[in-house]
């Protein structure tokens, strides 16, 4: 029977996971000493602070669950996303690297000497929305010129906040995947540098350093977790659109623990599903979906793999969920209106996607496979990160006021009998 684009989970487990003892490529992204150097980094920049790591009792014993801890980067640098971490870090390695250094301060980096020495620089790349306005924040504070690609589909909520930052924004007709391609081109006619969170062959390590970055928020959540007396989750629910994110947090835990590292699962839009389809092919190699890739998810919205992120989710990541846009919006309805003693989180359809997917994992009768698969009970200590707040206020009221994409009555939750 062919799958039903309109049940909650398509899932896939990655039998080649853990084939081998340690993944050569998580190990080569994340060599020794870098998440250190990482959030040494971070630190430094005015106005960093460790983002909140909420839990929700309620909601777990609810779910038949141990816990569930949200790390919450609806508050990184009054962004309202994580990406800022990447793109950042980013920047500051390809400086050390222009100049032949080993490495700057934050004072340093922004001094007129060092300004001067790097003369005019213009800095761009394709975004779905966060990671553009977290480059053009980074350019802004820096004092740079920065061009943001855009697919069509973004909305003026998105382009406007990363506008606010400065940065040009220059709207692509096509998909995000053109988006990446017209960027690429147009940099290198003009001489500009592209900051990208995807790679492609001969643009490596500017990825690299992105993905670096993002390992901020889990060193974070380790020493939050220490404090609460617990060494690692037993699970890790990860959202994805060209992989870069889920490969990074991955990895992060992969170096921490090896074989021991969290059960991870790895969540995309249903019309966006490049890493289920690169996994169901089985060869080892990314593949890309076309189409519009539509979806309510539009940090997600990506039909081609980065490859240097392929090869990790390849090696490591658990499991691949594929859902629809409903299951995103289920999401954030339950993160805003909690069950009675747990914190609400602000979250969108990025952000929120993790929860609702993990919701229909515990209730949903059809995912009864994988929840056995998956070994979540009352044991189970599950990590979601909200990796964005309300970055599309409309679409957000749309969905969280208005019921937009309200889940169908057939996979609605009934209360248990008895």
């Amino acid at each position: 029977m062919a799958p039903n684009n309109d049940i909650p989970l398509i899932w896939l487990e990655n039998r080649h996971a853990h084939s081998q003892e340690g993944s050569s490529a998580a190990h080569n992204l994340l060599p020794d000493g870098v998440t250190h150097d990482t959030r040494a980094f971070h630190a430094q920049i005015p106005g960093y602070e460790m983002t909140p790591l909420k839990r929700l009792p309620h909601l777990a014993s609810r779910l038949g669950l141990g816990s569930i801890w949200v790390k919450d980067e609806s508050a990184r640098m009054r962004l309202n996303a994580f990406k800022a971490l990447g793109g950042s870090y980013a920047i500051y390695r390809f400086i050390c690297q222009k100049l032949s250094l080993p490495r700057l301060s934050f004072a340093e980096l922004m001094s007129d000497e060092i300004r001067a020495r790097l003369g005019d620089i213009t800095f761009a790349s394709a975004t779905d929305g966060n990671h553009g306005k977290g480059l053009a924040w980074a350019t802004q504070k820096l004092g740079f010129s920065c061009v943001i690609y855009v697919h069509k589909q973004t909305s003026q909520a998105r382009m406007k906040a990363i506008s606010e930052y400065g940065a040009e924004v220059r709207v692509v007709d096509g998909n995000y995947d053109d988006a990446v391609r017209q960027c690429e081109r147009d940099a290198r006619d003009n001489g500009w540098q592209v900051i990208s969170d995807t790679s492609w062959p001969g643009y490596e390590d500017i990825p690299r350093w992105v993905m670096q970055g993002y390992t901020t928020l889990l060193g974070e959540t380790q020493e939050q977790l220490a404090a609460q007396g617990m060494v690692k989750p037993t699970h890790i629910f990860l959202q994805a659109g060209v992989g870069a994110f889920a490969a990074a947090m991955i990895a992060f835990y992969e170096k921490l623990f090896g074989a021991a590292a969290p059960i991870s699962v790895v969540v995309e839009p249903r019309t966006a599903a490049c890493l289920h389809h690169s996994m169901e092919i089985g060869d080892g190699q990314p593949h890309a979906v076309t189409g519009d890739l539509d979806t309510i998810m539009a940090g997600l919205a990506c039909g081609e793999p980065s490859p240097l992120a392929w090869q990790i989710l390849w090696d490591c990541a658990d499991f691949i969920v594929t859902t629809p846009d409903y299951v995103a919006a289920k999401g954030m309805r339950m993160y805003g209106v909690p069950l009675k003693g747990d914190p609400y989180v602000i979250s969108g359809e990025s952000g929120a996607v993790t929860l609702g997917a993990l919701a229909f994992i515990m209730e949903y009768a059809g995912a009864a496979a994988l929840r056995e698969k998956l070994q979540l009970d009352e044991n189970s200590q599950v990590l979601l990160i909200n990796t964005e707040g309300n970055t599309d206020p409309d679409y957000f009221r749309n969905v969280v006021w208005e019921g937009v994409f309200a889940v169908p009555e057939a996979y609605q939750w009934q209360p248990k009998s008895g």
